[in-house]
């Protein structure tokens, strides 16, 4: 897989980078290591896991230096065993090293949710449903989360407030109930916004489907109820379902016939994939 746009790929990088290297750059590289020192390096898995954000790796490098080697040996979105070589980077060793921290931060990042990910995706692979994401990420990192739960086989819900209407608990309290929510985002509403709302019992439930909407979100619905909102929807609607989902609970969920499973987890909890960067002077790492 490929990140879709590289302007905002090099933004992101770039200001990591601007973030790690501060007002003076590396005072460490530059006062141990000759400045014709040239180096080659390899990214390494150092355990199992499902591969996102090579590329954002690369800028890492080549931000720092234009005329940095960089060869990817893997691609986003294929399964990794530890020790696999995922690129080799060719170039002067103190760019080299600049970038380092950088680079990994990224290609581990978003490599463990990536990883996590698949391990949802599998859960569920005999069901109908598809594990979608949150906008539960860390902020100016969104656009590159989401892609790694691509690459982990996720799917994207809405990217921002934006692209779709969600009607939240918040919103049908404030807009006095379920009906005058619906109305009114229906009367707002253009003809390709689809609009989706929430809801945690059954009788809001009889509610939606009275009125009609794209996307109906159960929430914190336990299975057995997960299972009867399910059947009295009928196909009119998608059905997702939100809330107290993990890895311990997320097959029962979606054994229940729900559409779709959003899990905030996914970007707000990933663990790192350990993934490093072995170094050599004069030869092969």
């Amino acid at each position: 897989m490929h990140f879709g746009n590289p302007l905002l790929l090099a933004d992101i990088v770039r200001a990591a980078l601007a973030e790690d290297l501060g007002r003076t750059g590396d005072i460490t590289s530059a006062a141990c290591i000759p400045a014709d020192r040239r180096a080659r390096a390899q990214l390494v898995a150092r355990r199992d896991g499902r591969l996102a954000g090579l590329e954002a790796a690369e800028a890492a490098f080549r931000l720092m230096d234009g005329g940095i080697r960089f060869t990817a040996h893997r691609q986003d979105g294929e399964a990794l065993r530890a020790g696999d070589a995922l690129a080799t980077v060719e170039g002067p060793a103190r760019t080299i090293l600049a970038a380092e921290r950088v680079a990994l931060n990224f290609v581990g990042r978003l490599s463990g949710i990536a990883t996590l990910t698949a391990a949802y995706v599998a859960e569920v692979a005999h069901t109908r449903a598809c594990i979608c994401d949150t906008r539960k990420t860390t902020p100016g990192l969104r656009a590159l989360e989401k892609y790694a739960v691509a690459c982990g086989g996720g799917l994207n819900h809405r990217f921002g407030l934006d692209d779709a209407i969600l009607i939240k608990d918040n919103h049908i309290a404030v807009a006095g109930g379920v009906r005058p929510a619906l109305r009114a985002a229906k009367a707002a509403a253009g003809h390709l916004v689809k609009i989706e709302i929430e809801v945690d019992t059954l009788e809001q439930l009889a509610e939606v489907i009275e009125e009609g909407a794209d996307v109906v979100m159960l929430d914190n619905m336990p299975p057995a109820m997960l299972a009867e909102a399910v059947a009295m929807v009928g196909g009119r609607m998608r059905t997702e379902a939100s809330g107290g989902v993990d890895l311990s609970t997320v097959r029962a969920i979606a054994e229940t016939g729900v559409d779709a499973i959003s899990v905030g987890a996914l970007t707000h909890s990933a663990p790192v994939l350990d993934i490093g960067l072995d170094i050599a002077v004069g030869g092969a790492p």
